[in-house]
């Protein structure tokens, strides 16, 4: 039988709720959030791969949030008291679903969207690569992390930036990242990344407005600078 670490028998960095507070939420796996709110595993299983489990079982989160509060009991390694957090937390997804659409920050300019970020990803030790997801009316939708670690051309994956963007059918998108070093200025990577991100946008019908870089009290707008764009 395959030996499966508890989840705090892996590397910190493994560990959901220490990514999370390292990298917070929007770095997470759907089946590492569900753990986080599960707490705890079953024999033979730890808390992320029954969250796995669950999740491509029942049909993702849509699936969990339509199956009864008893069936939810029933399912193995569940019971009241999960369910229950789990009820709860698909709940307060849906009401902010409904949300009125108009208390969504609107981002009408580079500025806008340094203001979202920059006080937090200024301050981090490595490289982030971020995306903030817009609807039609260039409101929030959803800021996701892609990557964390060095960003270059060779790394970065066009698919893995577009997917979630294409999940949320969102209208158009703005790259984040930034510079550890302090210095915001875009090196050719960037330039590089920023060229195949805008070509695959124009295919995928998502439109790619800006790349910004963050650096220490600092930023940068490729799109102002013209590099990347045509």
């Amino acid at each position: 039988m395959p030996y499966n670490p508890r989840i705090k028998e892996l590397p910190a960095n493994e560990q959901p709720r220490e990514r999370l507070r390292d990298y917070g939420p929007g770095a997470l796996t759907d089946s590492e959030l569900l753990a986080i709110l599960l707490r705890v595993g079953v024999e033979g299983q730890n808390v992320v791969q029954l969250a796995q489990e669950m999740l491509h079982t029942y049909g993702g989160w849509p699936g969990l949030q339509r199956l009864a509060f008893a069936d939810v009991c029933g399912i193995h390694g569940m019971g009241e008291a999960k369910t229950a957090t789990l009820k709860a937390a698909l709940e307060i997804g849906r009401r902010l679903l409904l949300a009125a659409p108009e208390e969504r920050p609107q981002i009408s300019s580079p500025a806008d969207v340094a203001g979202l970020l920059m006080l937090e990803m200024s301050h981090l030790e490595q490289e982030h690569l971020r995306i903030v997801l817009l609807n039609t009316k260039n409101r929030v939708q959803k800021i996701h992390t892609v990557y964390v670690g060095t960003i270059n051309s060779s790394a970065v994956r066009v698919g893995e930036v577009f997917k979630e963007a294409l999940r949320q059918n969102s209208a158009a998108l703005i790259v984040v990242h930034n510079h550890p070093s302090g210095d915001p200025t875009p090196s050719p990577e960037d330039v590089q990344v920023t060229r195949q991100l805008v070509e695959a946008g124009t295919l995928l019908d998502v439109q790619v407005l800006d790349h910004l870089v963050i650096g220490q009290g600092r930023w940068v707008s490729l799109k102002e600078r013209g590099l990347g764009f045509r």
